[in-house]
């Protein structure tokens, strides 16, 4: 379920004349784009008003269940009560439990220090996003008007990772107001660095549902071959003789992140078709093919500003140096924050295993907890916009990272007190440290599970 999707809405009459009947889907396959299916019941998502916008169209034909629970921390039965309901679903996966006490717990917690209605951002957060949105407009009109320079390169560079990390990130999330306006409008920052608004909602919304689950996590598996993240067991295809020198060369793959999303073809369709084929989660359209002359448009935009212009004010090859070191500053600034947040000692790699081998589902939010790692305190979380707090922002992602670091000792308390593994780092270099010790023993299948456990038969 996309951001800004706090409640819904009643059903109209026009929803009632297009389906009137319940039908059964036997499989996630037989869902059409007009209906999502939340814990086995498929509801419409044509004719009536949806508080969120036309963003919950992006989720159409797919079993949502667990990206619902995940946008709806504070869910009631009433919300999804009041969709019109359309059929069931027969077949789907159930690798997560939900309503268990820890999440309960986790959440009458949260809730004493954070209103549901007050968390979007505070009068803080709004100030560095202008000051961040400033900053950015101010250096690439100096960019393109002037001229590029090295100091300006890497000043551009970390602006549009700032840009990033702390106001499209927040408003992609649907975190940064109840009104879906302003997420909407800050969400194209994504495309202003050269990323893709569209794109980064099916692979990022994708990976907080199944966070380090390789079957499902694009992310997990970003790199690969060329760089594994992910903890592939011994006997893996995956695995070659040279990725026990891998965190020799992680920086320098990280460098590339940013040419990797400007070449990358998906901008042509606006459609993650990577996701589809590795996670299952379909984003064939009509919402997303309507989308493409927007996306279309702004990366237009952004060629000429960042791209081209440099060539108007020198040689092809300063032009192209500048080019290059400018989008080696803002991969780094982007990717390292992403890097560590995931990737490090004692991550939990297989969050569905117990699932997978005896269909028991697991705790959605234990897993989010032990699949990440947090950092630092407030004054970290200013520069990345509360990515440091990576376990507070995947139990609350529509929650203003403003509001992280207050959270933060209540959810560590609770963690404690059911016995899951809360991994903090005093400081980014402690983490960085720990992700460098995980990706050397990972490359070298050091820490490498024997074999592949093979999913339960239904």
């Amino acid at each position: 379920m996309p951001p800004n999707a706090e409640a819904v809405g009643s059903a109209t009459a026009r929803a009632e004349d297009i389906f009137s009947t319940n039908k059964v889907f036997n499989s996630e396959k037989e869902l059409t784009e007009d209906v999502v299916a939340i814990d086995g019941i498929v509801y419409s998502i044509l004719g009536w008003d949806h508080p969120g916008g036309d963003q919950i169209k992006l989720f159409g034909g797919n079993d949502v269940t667990v990206q619902y629970r995940m946008i709806h921390p504070f869910h009631v039965a009433s919300l999804v009560d009041k969709m019109p309901k359309v059929g069931t679903l027969k077949n789907y996966r159930k690798d997560y439990q939900f309503e268990t006490a820890f999440e309960k717990d986790l959440k009458a917690a949260v809730q004493k220090i954070v209103k549901p209605s007050e968390r979007f951002a505070t009068f803080g957060f709004k100030a560095r996003c202008a000051y961040y949105c400033t900053q950015y407009a101010v250096l690439m009109s100096c960019y393109v008007y002037f001229g590029s320079s090295w100091a300006l390169c890497t000043a551009l560079g970390v602006a549009q990772a700032f840009i990033g990390l702390n106001v499209q990130h927040d408003a992609n999330h649907g975190a940064v107001s109840q009104n879906p306006f302003w997420n909407d409008l800050l969400g194209f920052g994504a495309d202003m660095i050269g990323g893709s608004k569209y794109l980064w909602l099916q692979q990022h919304w994708t990976h907080h549902a199944f966070t380090n689950d390789i079957e499902r996590d694009p992310d997990a598996k970003s790199t690969d071959p060329f760089f594994l993240f992910h903890n592939y067991p011994k006997d893996s295809v995956m695995r070659k003789t040279v990725h026990a020198f891998q965190h020799f060369w992680m920086l320098p793959i990280l460098s590339f992140y940013w040419f990797s999303s400007m070449v990358s073809p998906e901008i042509l369709t606006a459609t993650q078709s990577s996701v589809k084929e590795n996670s299952g989660v379909n984003f064939e359209n009509s919402y997303l093919r309507a989308a493409r002359p927007i996306t279309w448009g702004l990366r237009a935009l952004y060629c000429c500003l960042s791209v081209f212009s440099p060539f108007f004010h020198h040689s092809w090859t300063t032009a192209m140096m500048h080019v290059w070191y400018m989008s080696v500053v803002e991969s780094l600034a982007l990717a390292i924050p992403f890097a560590v947040s995931h990737n490090f000692e004692d991550s939990d790699r297989d969050p569905i295993a117990e699932s997978r081998i005896s269909g028991k589902a697991v705790d959605w939010y234990k897993s989010q907890v032990e699949t990440s790692s947090t950092y630092g305190g407030a004054w970290a979380g200013y520069l990345t916009g509360g990515l440091n707090f990576q376990i507070e922002h995947h139990c609350f992602p529509r929650m203003s990272s403003a509001w992280y670091p207050y959270i933060q000792p209540a959810v560590r308390e609770v963690c404690k007190k059911h016995g899951v593994r809360y991994a903090y780092y005093p400081s980014f270099f402690s983490n960085w440290s720990s992700t460098v010790k995980y990706v050397q023993n990972a490359g070298s299948g050091a820490i490498a599970p024997e074999t592949i456990t093979k999913p339960k038969k239904a």
